[in-house]
């Protein structure tokens, strides 16, 4: 008989009508907290066995922990996954009058991609030449270029407040630059070095090798403190610029916001602490790649503006979206030095 039904018979004898009733599955009883559980066999209780203890408080103890000595030394571990792998690095952000900026003469010298061009003389310049040596054709050229010098020194003259304003006007906007807060990635030369393993992350930091972070004041304590286990980025520290070129790809209906505009936020990172003016040009205010990151972020707000935004990515060309980002992502990943 199924457990979980009866059958009923009819008393007229006749034919036996089965009429199912639902039996809801009981749960097995617990015995009695006071009473003492038995064996099957002999009878006789059974001791006592002490459950583990939950470690989730251990857990999240150490991730506090983590976290407090990244955010005392203002320094955080970052993964950035790219079409050769995922690695591990570290960013900081400064005031830019408290860095010096990655050395790119000798990544410039080795790519030719990168290298800048040599300017050489204009053609049909003569060397005996002197630069300050001037000209003059004929007597009315000699008069007007006399006018117009004496003209700039009357102006000259009459500029020296104004002149002064100016400079002062300079240094004001110098010192805001000074002041303003710059990324600053694990770097050398030019090359942003990513570490396959936590392991090899610490390793290089403990070993004292030369690279661009070592300027920082909280670095020789990051080098004595570290462990493996403290190289755990935050969701928001972790970047899959491997995704970026093939979800654009697929269409306006399959664009990741946060993707896309994360992977916009650490691109100009890398290209400001890497010294890449390409792909700060490519993602500069105004761009079409801007005006995609734009349109995202404004996108996956609600009421009026995410409905604005949506129209606006509709007309953003999905292919030269793809193009565009295919090249950065390039022109980073050919300035990573892999480390194992």
């Amino acid at each position: 008989m199924c457990p979980e039904s009866l059958t009923g018979i009819s008393a007229g004898g006749g034919s036996p009508t089965h009429t199912e009733v639902t039996v809801a599955r009981q749960s097995p009883q617990r015995p009695d907290a006071d009473e003492p559980e038995l064996d099957d066999t002999t009878g006789t209780s059974e001791p006592d066995v002490a459950e583990p203890a939950d470690s989730a408080p251990d857990v999240a103890a150490a991730e506090t922990a983590n976290r407090a000595l990244w955010d005392e030394l203002r320094i955080a571990p970052v993964e950035i996954a790219l079409a050769a792998g995922t690695g591990f690095t570290l960013r900081a952000y400064r005031a830019a009058r408290e860095l010096t900026p990655t050395d790119v003469a000798e990544r410039d010298a080795d790519d030719p991609f990168l290298a800048r061009r040599q300017v050489g003389p204009a053609e049909g310049h003569d060397d005996d030449e002197e630069e300050g040596d001037v000209v003059i054709l004929d007597e009315d050229v000699a008069r007007e270029f006399a006018e117009s010098e004496d003209e700039e020194k009357q102006a000259q003259r009459g500029d020296d407040a104004t002149e002064d304003d100016k400079k002062d006007a300079d240094e004001v906007t110098a010192d805001e630059a000074g002041d303003e807060e710059v990324p600053v990635f694990l770097t050398h030369k030019g090359r942003l070095l990513l570490f396959k393993t936590p392991e090899s992350l610490v390793s290089f930091v403990r070993s004292g090798a030369p690279n661009d972070l070592s300027q920082l004041d909280s670095w020789d304590e990051l080098s004595e403190r570290v462990e493996p286990a403290d190289i755990a980025p935050l969701d928001d520290d972790v970047y899959e610029l491997d995704l970026v070129v093939e979800n654009l790809r697929g269409g306006h209906d399959t664009w990741d916001p946060t993707l896309l505009i994360e992977a916009g936020e650490v691109a100009r990172d890398l290209a400001y602490a890497l010294r890449l003016p390409a792909v700060l040009d490519m993602l500069s205010t105004g761009s079409s790649l801007d005006d995609l990151d734009e349109a995202l972020r404004a996108s996956v707000g609600g009421g009026i503006g995410g409905f604005m935004g949506r129209r606006r990515l509709k007309r953003i060309g999905a292919q030269t979206a793809s193009l565009g980002w295919r090249t950065i992502v390039g022109k980073i990943s050919a300035v990573v030095d892999w480390r194992d």
